[in-house]
């Protein structure tokens, strides 16, 4: 299986470096008002410009989201 960053080009600038990584949001209604980030999203940073890019992750609540009521 080969790594994504190693096919990565950026849609901008065509610099081929990436740093990549992952971030958790709310999403609407009652998630939002109790700060439940259940929402989570990989993302892939051009080095030399800056251009990102978003995809939806899988694996909605579970054990992630009991963590997040208990430490908000």
């Amino acid at each position: 299986m080969t790594d994504a960053t190693t096919m990565f080009s950026c849609a901008k600038c065509g610099c081929t470096n990436c740093e990549k990584g992952e971030i958790r949001t709310t999403g609407s209604g009652v998630s939002r008002f109790l700060n439940l980030q259940n929402q989570k999203f990989g993302f892939m940073a051009c080095e030399a410009c800056g251009y990102t890019e978003f995809y939806r992750m899988d694996g909605k609540g579970g054990l992630g989201t009991v963590f997040d009521v208990l430490t908000n």
